[in-house]
């Protein structure tokens, strides 16, 4: 996946402005991003603040490292099973 340009902390301050007053369109048009991705950052980031986000971001990559360890785990035993169904 792409890296974003924008950290959360900008993400944040970007919704703010707009919050603060500015018009969605001059926002997305002034810091270059389109309006899909306005609205989708605001779906994800809308009510949060800066450690909030912090600690989404980490929650999210913790589960992710957890997933992969679920499913190597899951390819292990699955193989150990198909070893101890044969017959020798």
């Amino acid at each position: 996946m792409k890296p974003s340009r924008f950290s959360e902390e900008q993400i944040i301050g970007i919704l703010r402005e707009q919050e603060a007053g500015g018009k969605t369109a001059d926002v997305c048009r002034k810091h270059g991003i389109s309006g899909a991705t306005f609205y989708k950052w605001k779906a994800k980031y809308g009510g949060l603040d800066v450690s909030e986000a912090r600690r989404l971001k980490s929650l999210q990559d913790e589960n992710a490292k957890l997933k992969k360890l679920l499913a190597e785990a899951m390819l292990d035993n699955a193989m150990l099973k198909e070893i101890a169904s044969k017959k020798w």
